[in-house]
């Protein structure tokens, strides 16, 4: 019994005993356990609610508190996870922008666009708000997939079936019929275009290469203008490359008084290399390419849009909807290549190629003409005016210039450009005329002083051309009007006539001030017109001389008094102050009733 009661007691004693070892570890170890570091409250946060979501209120609150001090921080963990899924998505877009580019590249348009409206809804989902500092990559992203969309849309009609790097030689009957015609009746001028081709074909298949363009488009100009850089079209397009004002402006070829960058054969070949990427870019195929850059792109989209059907197996499929010039340019070109590669085969040998000038470009800031510059370095002026064809006038402009120069002559022109003597005198000036119906071009000659070879050349007008009435001619200076500024102002002046002329067929304001020699604002003036619109049979009273800018209607005009505009004024409240009619200070001060006043503005009152 004793024995039992024994062994009762040591069981318990044990017990006891890892009870309160189970205590104090677990004590121990709530006092070894460190506070949770901010880095890790989010992911803590998130775990702790996933854990207790069925837990009491009390756990969740507490969860709360957490995290509310966590975003206390300076960098707080819900900013950390907006910073990281922003840049997910960034990359995420930039991704899907790259596989619809392979996509398009492949020719499967649809799933291009697919993955363009993937990556444009990533982009959507980024808060501006919450990232500013992803706001400009966003906006780029943006405008990429944009860009990718549109050139998708334009290649959905048209065909990418050519090589970059390879234009297709189809000897047809329209490409045989041409190269018929180069090698027959047009032989000369194709053996003497291959001769000035020599010059400037070096440098443009250079720039082929760099651009990574199939080097056949370097006999490109020999159609064009036949390797003249001074070629002039009926349509205005100048130059080697043969462009048009607007489309040099579009791909940076400047002009002004003093120069005409599409003369320049390197500025003019960079500028085309430009625009036959554009074209082959937008049609995938180098002969609907050749084509645009004859007529237009626009003129061959129109064309393409007609088709029955939304795509073209080749550019023979539009050739005869196409202009009869364009029509024949293709075949043209083709027709030049194949010649150009068999010439033993047509008996043509150049003789006298034209050799590249070695030049130095030489920093001027004077405004000097060319043939002074030669004399004074010792070179023909000729050969200044080929390596400078940009300077219409051979005039170098008032500002800094870039000058070629030879090079053996680069250390004499630098020892004398201080010497060289600034011209003051302007270059000519220029007028343009309509032909009026029964003029000639003697009769043009004689009443503005010049010859029929000055108008001729201005005009690019050969001896087998005709002029038309309406067509409008430049008039380069003539001698009378290059008189200098004192003698004119020695000689007497004439005294002013007032007349009364009767409006006709074909008249127009400027062609009236013209013939009375007066300005068309002088007989707006003294007539009261409120606009250059004129009726036939209408009389208009005319001043010409001195005092023609003097209303001959009301001389009292001449002690007219003037107005200073304040603050609210209009031309009607002002007519109606001063007791004068609306369109009588209207004509005054050369207004309409569309022109705006402004305070301090100074009118004429009578």
């Amino acid at each position: 019994m004793f024995n039992v009661k024994l062994a009762l007691i040591l069981m318990a004693l044990m017990i006891t005993a890892g009870c309160q070892q189970t205590y104090h570890k677990a004590a121990s170890s709530n006092m070894l356990t460190p506070p949770p570091h901010p880095d890790t409250a989010l992911s803590d946060r998130k775990t702790l609610v996933i854990q207790s979501s069925d837990e009491p209120e009390q756990t969740t609150a507490k969860v709360t508190v957490t995290d509310a001090h966590a975003a206390d921080s300076a960098d707080s963990p819900a900013e950390k996870e907006s910073n990281l899924s922003t840049r997910e998505k960034i990359d995420q877009a930039l991704e899907l922008c790259d596989y619809a580019q392979q996509m398009w590249e492949t020719g499967k348009l649809e799933d291009a666009l697919a993955n363009l409206d993937s990556a444009y809804y990533s982009i959507l989902e980024i808060d501006a708000d919450v990232t500013p500092e992803f706001n400009q990559q966003k906006e780029d992203i943006r405008y990429l997939i944009s860009k990718r969309i549109l050139e998708i849309y334009a290649s959905r009609q048209i065909v990418v079936n050519g090589q970059y790097d390879e234009i297709p030689i189809t000897l047809n009957n329209y490409v045989q019929t041409e190269i018929k015609r180069l090698t027959g009746p047009e032989k000369r001028f194709f053996v003497r275009s291959l001769e000035r081709s020599q010059r400037y074909r070096p440098f443009i298949v250079a720039e082929l290469k760099k651009a990574g363009l199939p080097e056949e488009l370097s006999w490109l100009p020999l159609i064009e203008s036949g390797f003249k850089i001074r070629a002039l079209s009926p349509a205005r397009a100048l130059g080697l490359w043969q462009f048009i004002p607007s489309t040099g402006y579009k791909f940076g070829l400047n002009r002004n008084y003093y120069i005409d960058e599409r003369l320049d054969p390197e500025k003019a070949t960079r500028a085309a290399i430009a625009y036959l990427k554009e074209l082959h870019n937008l049609f995938g195929d180098w002969t609907t390419a050749l084509a645009s850059y004859n007529c237009g792109e626009s003129r061959v989209l129109k064309i393409i849009r007609k088709q029955k059907i939304n795509y073209l197996d080749n550019f023979w499929d539009l050739y005869q909807s196409l202009p009869r010039e364009t029509s024949r340019y293709v075949p043209r070109f083709l027709a030049t290549l194949h010649i150009v590669n068999n010439l033993d085969t047509y008996n043509i040998k150049i003789n006298n190629p034209a050799q590249p000038i070695d030049y130095q470009l030489c920093e001027i800031t004077k405004q000097v003409r060319l043939k002074d510059i030669a004399r004074q370095i010792g070179v023909e002026t000729v050969l200044l005016k080929e390596l400078n064809p940009e300077l219409r006038y051979a005039l170098l402009p008032p500002e800094t210039y870039q000058l070629r120069v030879p090079r053996e002559k680069v250390q004499v022109f630098l020892s004398k450009v201080d010497t060289f003597k600034t011209s003051v005198s302007p270059p000519p000036k220029v007028v343009f005329h309509r032909v009026k119906k029964g003029e000639t071009l003697s009769g043009i000659a004689d009443k503005y002083k010049t010859s029929i070879r000055t108008i001729s050349r201005a005009n690019n007008i050969h001896k087998t051309h005709k002029i038309f009435a309406g067509k409008v001619l430049k008039i380069p200076g003539s001698k009378s009007g290059a008189q200098s500024y004192s003698t004119a102002a020695n000689q007497p002046k004439q005294p002013s006539k007032t007349l009364k002329y009767k409006v006709r067929r074909g008249d127009n304001l400027w062609n009236i001030a013209r013939k009375f020699d007066t300005t068309t604002t002088n007989i707006m003036t003294a007539n009261h017109l409120t606009g250059t619109t004129l009726n036939i049979g209408q009389s208009l009273y005319i001043t010409s001389g001195e005092h023609s800018n003097i209303n001959p209607v009301n001389v009292a005009a001449k002690k007219a008094s003037k107005y200073q505009v304040r603050s609210g004024d209009s031309p009607f409240t002002i007519a109606k102050r001063h007791k004068i009619s609306l369109n009588r200070l209207l004509a005054l001060n050369h207004l309409n009733k569309k022109s705006k006043i402004f305070p301090g503005q100074k009118l004429i009152l009578e």
